[in-house]
């Protein structure tokens, strides 16, 4: 029976390349206002995983069920118009042009409107009333008129967060939001992952394992395309399968 909580069920997922597996046989799930992370060493599988659930790749058996529905064959772009969002995937900024236009340019291209492109978006106020809202969620109400190639790199990184946002997700896949951020980008991404579960449901695919720790509700562990380990934080940290593949190499747990 379905659990009403569980908005992502993922069974038996399998990709081969050549002859060898990337995943086999993964099984997961997300439910709703909550962060459930994927972890795993480098050549685990998470990229393939996510690129699966997302839609950029289609597996080889398996199935992906979303809010109830057998999205396993559906395109990306069909994907993202039920609420299942990759964040990467749709947050090509637009460098040359302000933060607050950034955002309007994706709240625009979610509502449907005829509005021919940036320009005409300038015209249009309540596109740019709702990116001023979703700026300061952000934490960048400040930045609103700095254009995108001015922004620090964990400014650009909460503004890609942001252009996901815009979508109105009710699962946003979040693939390594904190690479290449230092302890105050990383800090201020984490309050910033923090908040979002009031509007969303989460998957985390991350390697900063401290802040998947303090984040996540359920934690996934997979090593060599497979999952060895899913429950709680506390649970899989001291699981001495995951300390031995994955932990004890990348992570000192305190």
């Amino acid at each position: 029976m379905e659990n009403a909580d569980e908005i992502l069920a993922v069974s038996d997922l399998t990709l081969q390349f050549k002859g060898i597996k990337a995943l086999s046989g993964v099984s997961l799930s997300a439910r709703r206002g909550k962060i459930t992370a994927i972890i795993g060493p480098n050549g685990a599988g998470k990229t393939s995983l996510i690129n699966q659930l997302s839609g950029a790749m289609a597996p080889d058996q398996g199935r992906i069920v979303f809010r109830g529905e057998d999205v396993t064959g559906l395109a990306m772009h069909r994907r993202v118009g039920r609420g299942l969002v990759r964040s990467y995937q749709i947050t090509r900024l637009f460098r040359s042009l302000t933060a607050a236009e950034n955002l309007a340019l994706a709240i625009q291209a979610r509502s449907g409107s005829s509005l021919s492109f940036w320009r005409p978006v300038a015209s249009e106020r309540a596109l740019f009333d709702e990116a001023l809202e979703l700026l300061a969620d952000l934490g960048l109400a400040h930045r609103a008129d700095s254009r995108a190639d001015a922004l620090a790199h964990g400014e650009q990184r909460a503004l890609e967060v942001g252009l996901a946002l815009a979508t109105r997700p009710s699962l946003l896949l979040l693939d390594e939001p904190l690479a290449g951020t230092g302890p105050e980008e990383s800090e201020r991404m984490v309050r910033l992952i923090e908040a979002i579960r009031q509007r969303t449901a989460v998957l985390l695919v991350e390697h900063d394992v401290d802040a998947v720790f303090r984040l996540a509700d359920r934690v996934t562990v997979l090593v060599n395309g497979h999952v060895i380990a899913s429950g709680s934080p506390s649970a899989v940290r001291t699981d001495p399968a995951v300390v031995a593949a994955y932990l004890g190499e990348e992570a000192s747990p305190s």
